[in-house]
């Protein structure tokens, strides 16, 4: 099996387990994530390859930290997240990558990732649930950071912190690779 097969089949029977824990059916979780039914049938039949932005908006409608969709072992004292179960979860256009390196749950989760946008290359969120914040700091290149039609620079070794609760998007608007790592605390 391979990792993306992993990944769908830790999707699938998490997302299963957890609409039956709140007793729902696969109207109401469709109808509350904002998905389709077809799309949810597929996910816990391990068919499929939802986009980032539907298993963001499946996580928070079960209220759980996207990282409890893609990880089904019970929590250890200490969770070591090696280099094979880090899992790429975003591919742009023109290759770069949104790695979830960990994360933790039950709430308030805390996701940790590495993003690697190349020239040109923008990741467009969605807001998320009230009270998320995410932190960022840039490794290398320049980040244009928008946050809810504000527009921010930030140059290498530069630090932020934002409301993650209003749209918001990474862009990479120069000519050199951009390499950030990001927290994300969903309350």
């Amino acid at each position: 099996m391979n990792d993306q097969e992993a990944v769908g089949e830790a999707v699938a029977h998490t997302v299963r387990a957890l609409r039956a824990e709140h007793g729902w059916s696969l109207d109401e979780l469709a109808g509350r994530a904002g998905v389709s039914k077809g799309v949810l049938v597929g996910l816990e039949q391990g068919r499929g390859n939802p986009n980032l932005g539907t298993l963001i908006r499946i996580a928070d409608a079960l209220r759980v930290p996207l990282t409890r969709l893609v990880q089904v072992e019970e929590q250890p004292a200490v969770r070591v997240f090696p280099p094979d179960r880090q899992v790429v979860l975003w591919r742009g256009e023109r290759g770069g990558t949104g790695t979830l390196l960990a994360g933790g749950d039950p709430r308030p989760a805390l996701e940790m990732w590495r993003w690697d946008l190349l020239p040109g290359e923008e990741r467009a969120s969605d807001a998320h649930q009230p009270g998320t914040q995410e932190i960022i700091y840039v490794e290398s290149g320049e980040l244009t950071l928008r946050v809810d039609g504000r527009s921010d620079r930030l140059g290498p070794g530069t630090a932020a912190v934002f409301a993650g609760d209003r749209p918001h998007s990474y862009r990479n608007d120069t000519d050199r690779e951009l390499r950030f790592v990001m927290a994300v605390l969903d309350r």
